[in-house]
């Protein structure tokens, strides 16, 4: 078991190209039950911040691998983009 704190200083690579996505930003949670449906990564963008920075949810079921100091998944991020 882990917290939340510690998932969140985890860097998350997508597995299907190597690239690092950034860091889990927020969970989805099922209310009834509790289970983790999702991670959101926050995509850094912007001058300043000015332009709103892009959100990707990320399925559970697509983490291949929680380590010591990455998150692995395999995902197209074309189909996370919210």
């Amino acid at each position: 078991m882990t917290r939340y704190c510690k998932l969140k200083q985890k860097e998350v690579v997508n597995i299907a190209d190597g690239r690092s996505l950034g860091f889990i930003s927020d969970l989805l949670i099922e209310e009834g039950s509790g289970q983790i449906n999702a991670i959101v990564l926050v995509e850094s963008c912007g001058f300043l911040g000015l332009i709103k920075p892009k959100e990707f949810i990320i399925p559970w079921r697509n983490i291949c691998k929680i380590g010591d100091d990455v998150i692995l998944v395999e995902t197209d991020l074309a189909l996370c983009r919210t």
